[in-house]
């Protein structure tokens, strides 16, 4: 039998590997995520590259199936059972490739919009980083033409894509070739750094003008010309209506949530939640607004012009308050954490039509970049003014910002464990939903009107339950999806649209956020009534915090591990 001590340097090698087998694999997300060293990659959408990249994977998991995690201790138990995990989520996700059936604008479905956020976020803080991303452009010509060949692939085996995307990855490529190449965002690194002479700026210009951007154009004619005439219709957005799809979607179920939890499932535990907001909408509308007739709470948050911002700098300033607020009530509600700033950056205006309210980009491991809160500004007279406020809590402290961040400094973890987001996004959305409702107990939010906002994103959480198994799972058309939640949200038009048209474009992700915050929250009562008086809200979010990001199942672990140890 193996022993603890010959099985944990095995461990430690395979963790290794994996991590860079991942980051080879999608280098555009480790630049996202902060981790160095990859910054100069490109990766292969083909199918071949595809291949190459699961039988990577799939030889880790058979290399890990052979360590007994009995033989080992507590930590290194935590460690096979997460590497597990994500080994499995990265070769189903390559397998299932929903993504060659999405064409769409979003960036962490479709290749190119991955490269369209993650490029310019690269920081070049010297001569040989400024050459690897001089590497990296060269390399993504034949990037953007294989994703046009993986999709052509696609549709001749009746893998097609949606309109709806299609039309959203056609509005973005015209909107990115239309600006002057100066102003190219994949160029903005260059124009950041002192580290890049005349010599290197002009390559770089030269390599998009002379190639990158025929390449982007080709990609741009072939959604247009070939699949944008035999994309699926509304009617049909759902993935089920795709070779292979329903096998595909309930593994991106089980990957998203990190649960056992069928569609259907969860599509039920989705209609509870929405019916039982009802009664919380009732009570804090008749303080807010006057009214606790659920109805009329939605019109007059939808159409009363007071409550939208005049422009974008009001929007700027109630984030920036909202994070500064959070900051200087953590260390009540945390342990004491050293962790990178965080800054507030607006969303480029051409991404707007496409973009969600808000998301968060992790500091560099390296700290040469601050973890950002990159928010949607543009329009602001369409914009709530109730909601920023909650989406602040969300996406910086005490939400994804605090987690992330925090995660990075743990240096006890290997590497793999350190650089998460998505990969295990039913722990990494799950808190960023709790930290809404945990910044009103921090008494965070500045009035009734801001808590209606954390209610109104509780309330779009639990409709994503529903809408993404409806059209995922049970057919529904995009209008379907769109109509449930005009009926069951205070959020625009507009917004309702951009929901719905992300979660047609990315299957099962939308169902990370309550699932996860169910879960954390399930755990946090159940340690409150084993420990009692013993209770600690600081100590629980260590706990939960303290191992970084987890499968939901390995959390309920750690947390039970925890109240264990609470001295009595």
């Amino acid at each position: 039998m193996t022993t603890t001590r010959d099985a944990s340097p095995e461990l430690a090698g395979l963790s290794a590997d994996f991590f860079q087998v991942q980051h080879s694999a999608d280098p555009f997300s480790a630049t996202q995520l902060g981790v160095t060293g990859f910054d100069h990659l490109v990766p292969d959408p083909s199918r071949a590259g595809s291949a190459a990249s699961i039988a990577r994977f799939r030889a880790i998991e058979e290399r890990l199936a052979g360590i007994d995690p009995a033989t080992l201790d507590e930590a290194d138990a935590i460690n096979h059972a997460v590497l597990g995990a994500l080994a499995w989520g990265a070769r189903s996700d390559l397998e299932h490739a929903l993504w060659e059936t999405s064409a769409s604008a979003d960036a962490y479905s479709s290749p190119q919009a991955m490269m369209f956020m993650s490029v310019p976020t690269v920081t070049l803080v010297d001569r040989a980083a400024v050459d690897g991303f001089l590497e990296r452009l060269s390399g993504l010509p034949s990037f953007v033409d294989a994703i046009l060949e993986r999709y052509r692939e696609a549709a001749a085996e009746g893998r097609l894509p949606t309109r709806v995307g299609v039309g959203q990855a056609i509005e973005q490529l015209s909107g990115h070739l239309a600006l002057d190449v100066a102003e190219d965002s994949l160029l903005a690194p260059l124009r950041a750094t002192s580290a890049a002479d005349d010599a290197a700026r002009e390559r770089a210009t030269g390599i998009v003008e002379e190639s990158l951007r025929p390449a982007l154009r080709r990609l741009l004619s072939g959604l247009q010309e070939e699949l944008l005439p035999v994309a699926r219709p509304d009617d049909r957005v759902g993935i089920r209506f795709v070779p292979g799809g329903e096998e595909g979607y309930r593994a991106a179920v089980r990957r998203h949530t990190t649960t056992d939890l069928t569609p259907q499932e969860i599509h039920d535990i989705g209609l509870a939640c929405v019916a039982a907001l009802r009664e919380e909408w009732a009570e804090l509308g008749e303080r807010a607004l006057g009214t606790g007739d659920v109805a009329e709470i939605f019109a007059r948050l939808r159409n009363d012009p007071a409550l939208r911002f005049e422009d974008r700098t009001q929007i700027v300033a109630a984030v920036t308050d909202a994070l500064e607020r959070a900051e200087a009530a953590r260390d009540a509600w945390f342990p004491e954490l050293d962790i990178a700033d965080c800054v507030i950056e607006e969303i480029n205006p051409i991404e707007a039509g496409n973009a969600a309210l808000a998301y968060y980009r992790p500091p560099t491991g390296d700290g040469s970049r601050p973890g950002a809160h990159c928010v949607l500004t543009a329009q602001p007279q369409d914009r709530f003014v109730y909601e920023y406020e909650a989406l602040a809590f969300h996406e910086s402290t005490p939400g994804h910002h605090l987690q992330i961040a925090s995660a990075q400094r743990l240096e006890s973890l290997p590497d793999f464990r350190r650089f998460l987001d998505a990969e295990v996004c039913g722990y990494v959305e799950g808190w960023g939903l709790y930290s809404e409702r945990l910044a009103d107990e921090m008494g965070l939010y500045t009035s009734d009107i801001a808590r209606l906002g954390m209610l109104s994103f509780d309330a779009l959480r639990a409709c994503r339950l529903v809408v993404d198994t409806g059209m995922h799972h049970l057919g529904w058309s995009r209008e379907q999806a769109m109509a449930y939640m005009r009926e069951n949200t205070a959020t625009t038009e507009a917004n309702v649209r951009n929901e719905i048209d992300r979660y047609i474009s990315w299957p099962g992700q939308a169902l990370a956020y309550m699932i996860g915050r169910r879960e954390i929250t399930r755990l946090r009562s159940v340690a409150e009534e084993a420990l009692g008086a013993r209770f600690d809200v600081r100590a629980f979010h260590g706990a939960v915090l303290g191992n970084g990001a987890v499968p939901l199942g390995v959390l309920e672990t750690i947390v039970h591990a925890w109240i264990a140890s609470v001295p009595a």
